[in-house]
């Protein structure tokens, strides 16, 4: 990647993340109530002193621009406020409950990425064959089965009729056996919620694979090649493969939000502790500062995301390295 386009990249990512930090001051002005009155209420009493004080530390009696400002100011320094349920700084927490939110999501995306690509290349094999039609199938189920059902339904079939995983929470606390042994019971207690997540995306991957390879086999060179007496194996894994899978890599970068999102509902369904419980409990608590916390964060990690993406498009498509 050039300089230049590092450049303008990296500008761009960090203009999305000043624009973040500007909606998040917005929203926290627009909530209902005075916020310095949620603060004092968190805190035992509301008396006028106590809410005079409030105003005076946080810069609340400040006109909105002078506000926006020191919010700035205090962002750019890792200060996302103080969580008003919690009495943390709300950076401490956010990050606290990140690592659950990536690894969840990490695994999940790992898991339907290989599989997605395995089915489809396998699908591409006979277009017209069962393994194609069942990809199809499962395809169309993924696209409208809701993820929190998918969550339910797996907890009914692996917890309650046949008890082979735990359906909350990342550890048992109960257990002891070192390092070794905690990582083990967190891979326990991560498969359902795993799999409930890269379920969905697994199946559009496949679908999307299978039509990239079918595009990329009709291709002239394949032809060439197969002319030439090359073997349907060299021809899948030099040829077609690592062209079929561009649009696989691209989407994953473009999808990152939606997965997010979706890790949420996940991680509220097996009381996984991440991102998406803290912030359900904070809007059942009225913790703004929380809530945009975690939207600040999460924002973060789509952009990265979306950078990364590039990158790797950069790197193993030869089109995007010359402009093409």
């Amino acid at each position: 990647m050039t300089l230049l386009m590092l450049t303008r990249r990296l500008l761009h990512a960090f203009l999305l993340i000043l624009a973040v930090l500007v909606l998040n001051f917005l929203l926290i002005h627009l909530v209902p109530g005075d916020l310095a009155e949620i603060i004092a209420g968190k805190t035992g009493g509301a008396t006028e002193k106590i809410m005079t004080g409030i105003k005076k530390t946080d810069g609340l009696d400040e006109p909105v621009y002078v506000q926006l400002g020191l919010y700035l100011k205090k962002a750019s320094q890792g200060d996302l406020g103080q969580s008003v349920f919690y009495n943390v700084p709300v950076l401490e927490l956010v990050s606290g409950r990140a690592g659950p939110t990536i690894l969840l999501v990490a695994t999940a995306l790992l898991f339907a990425i290989f599989m997605g690509t395995m089915l489809g290349v396998l699908a591409s094999h006979n277009s017209n064959g069962i393994l194609s039609g069942l990809v199809t199938v499962v395809s169309a189920i993924g696209y409208s089965v809701p993820v929190f059902w998918a969550g339910i339904m797996l907890i009914v079939l692996f917890a309650w009729v046949y008890p082979l995983f735990p359906i909350s929470d990342m550890y048992d606390i109960t257990k002891s056996g070192g390092f070794f042994g905690r990582a083990v019971d967190i891979l326990y207690h991560l498969v359902l919620p795993a799999l409930t997540l890269g379920f969905v995306y697994l199946a559009q991957y496949a679908r999307l694979t299978r039509a990239s390879m079918l595009e990329v086999l009709g291709s002239d060179y394949i032809r060439t090649a197969r002319g030439k007496g090359a073997s349907d194996i060299r021809i899948y894994r030099h040829h077609a493969l690592r062209n079929a899978v561009l649009p696989v890599v691209t989407m994953t970068g473009i999808q990152f939000g939606s997965i997010i999102s979706a890790a949420v509902l996940v991680e509220t369904v097996f009381r996984w502790p991440g991102l998406g419980t803290l912030a359900l409990e904070s809007i059942l608590v009225r913790d703004y500062p929380t809530v945009f916390g975690v939207l600040f964060f999460t924002s973060l990690l789509v952009i990265s995301a979306k950078l990364i993406t590039e990158l790797v498009n950069w790197l193993v498509d030869p089109r995007v390295r010359t402009g093409g």
